[in-house]
């Protein structure tokens, strides 16, 4: 059965993925890129590029979360999921800033997803153990 405090965090990180997209709308207007284009400033690439790589992250993330908390522990799926959170606000806040400037983010993001997706494997794995 699904567990509420996996679902609260789910709903988080699409909240912050939410932002994002709100944020690049903004930045359409700000610099004057109209869609579809997706280049012609710096600022505004580096804003998009956020959203996108969420975008690309979120199908590493969702999926681990869920099966983490199901096969292991939703608290611990729960914990890993703000890590993941955590990562990806500090990955915009720098981006943001300057491009160079993501890496310790986007490093935490990966690394709270590698655990979940691992996790959730071996988790798995010990379900088909005979008993």
């Amino acid at each position: 059965m699904p567990h509420p405090v996996t679902a609260i965090v789910t709903c988080l990180a699409l909240m912050l993925y939410f932002v994002f997209s709100l944020k690049v709308g903004n930045a359409r207007g700000k610099h004057k890129i109209s869609a579809p284009a997706i280049t012609g400033n710096p600022d505004f690439e580096r804003i998009f590029r956020v959203h996108q790589n969420t975008l690309e992250n979120l199908i590493l993330f969702l999926p681990g979360l869920w099966m983490f908390s199901w096969y292991v522990s939703p608290y611990w799926a729960s914990g890993i999921g703000l890590l993941w959170i955590a990562g990806r606000i500090l990955y915009a806040r720098g981006y943001y800033a300057k491009a160079d400037k993501r890496g310790p983010g986007f490093r935490i993001s990966m690394l709270a997803s590698a655990v979940l997706l691992v996790g959730a494997i071996i988790g798995a794995g010990f379900k088909l153990w005979p008993k």
